[in-house]
């Protein structure tokens, strides 16, 4: 994934260059695809990496859980709709990949102190996009709104839980979102990086049947933190 992600930089950096000598920024620059945006509706598909986390509040402040995340990819459809000049509506739906392993303090086997909280995510985010004044070839963006979450990977309906090494958490959660990106403006298509960050509303974890569970006993609550790097085509 790392090594796509670089070939994928090199490409944009290669193409953006030439992009921009030819008139980006030349006295009189070159205008591509220059009736893009007058389009009502329009599709396009996204690529990405993530990284996911959780924001955790303890009961009991001091033994804190040790988070290790791992990034992971996205992918996923946008279709776009116009309401105005410089605001549109998008849905993106999308799949994505994530990991974090917890590290219990307090326990001397391994295999009680590890805990992997693999996500296979589902999500369908709908987005109020705020565009600035296209300049040559290239037009910033902001971008906010919320998404439902479903993890496929919840173990919500399992009767194990951490005694049985089985961590879970709720299915579905609730998102609001917001980041920025540019807009790129090439002879045969638009290109948009853009990094977004996910907050989640409440509180995600499924606690065990003991109420002093060393493994949730002390989380008053967990919820979804995120970054996503996604590159979109259009």
């Amino acid at each position: 994934m790392k090594k796509t992600v670089v070939l994928l930089f090199i490409f944009i950096a290669f193409k953006s260059n030439a992009q921009f000598s030819k008139g980006t920024f030349a006295k009189d620059p070159i205008i591509n695809l220059e009736n893009f945006d007058k389009q009502r509706i329009y599709w396009g598909y996204y690529l990405g990496i993530n990284n996911f986390d959780f924001k955790m509040d303890y009961k009991t402040p001091g033994n804190d859980i040790a988070i290790k995340s791992t990034s992971g990819f996205n992918v996923g459809l946008v279709g776009d709709l116009k309401l105005h000049e410089y605001i549109s509506l998008r849905f993106e739906p999308g799949l994505y990949y994530a990991s974090r392993t917890f590290t219990y303090s307090g326990f001397a086997n391994e295999n009680d102190a590890l805990r992997e909280v693999k996500a296979t995510y589902i999500s369908f985010p709908l987005l109020i996009k705020f565009s600035s004044l296209r300049t040559g070839n290239v037009r910033p963006y902001l971008v906010g709104g919320v998404s439902t979450t479903l993890n496929l990977s919840s173990n919500s309906k399992s009767k194990e839980d951490n005694e049985q090494r089985k961590f879970r958490v709720k299915p579905w959660t609730n998102n609001y979102e917001l980041g920025f990106g540019v807009d790129l403006y090439f002879e045969y298509f638009k290109f948009s990086p853009s990094i977004r960050g996910v907050f989640g509303f409440s509180d995600e974890l499924i606690r065990d049947e003991n109420p002093n569970s060393p493994w949730t006993g002390n989380i008053e609550s967990m919820k979804t933190r995120a970054v996503l790097i996604n590159f979109t085509f259009h």
